[in-house]
């Protein structure tokens, strides 16, 4: 039997598993860090301007210690980076655009919009033939 396509050999497949890896850890740190209310609300300010952790801690009514480490979950993740001049670490947006997740975000939604669109095919069908119904029971 002819072979439709190419067979990937075992350094391929290895190096293909290993890319869906780590595209998958990517997207696991990116939405455990976006899952904690304060951290998003951490990249909303730095959005507006950077700020020191300091700052950041005060603004959101929390512990130095608490605020570090919600940067350093957000860090992680790429989304924030932070820069140590003297005693003062400063926040700023990380480099990280979020293309992959909203990729990811885009899929599922229109997965769960097909799904959603031929579940009301069959309530319009089911509602027609119980219309139907109803008539030739009145005859």
């Amino acid at each position: 039997m002819a072979s439709i396509g190419r067979q990937l050999s075992p350094l391929h497949a290895c190096l293909t598993v290993n890319l869906m890896v780590q595209y998958q850890t990517h997207l696991d740190s990116t939405f455990a860090a976006l899952s904690d209310g304060t951290r998003r609300g951490v990249l909303e300010q730095l959005g507006r301007s950077d700020a020191s952790i300091s700052e950041l801690a005060q603004r959101f009514q929390m512990t130095l210690t608490g605020m570090k480490k919600h940067v350093s979950v957000l860090e992680q993740a790429g989304l924030v980076a932070t820069r140590k001049v003297g005693r003062v670490r400063t926040c700023t947006l990380g480099q990280r655009r979020l293309q992959d997740e909203a990729a990811w975000i885009a899929r599922h939604q229109q997965l769960w919009s097909t799904r959603f669109d031929a579940l009301d095919a069959v309530v319009e069908q089911l509602k027609r033939k119980e219309k139907a119904d109803a008539t030739r029971t009145r005859k």
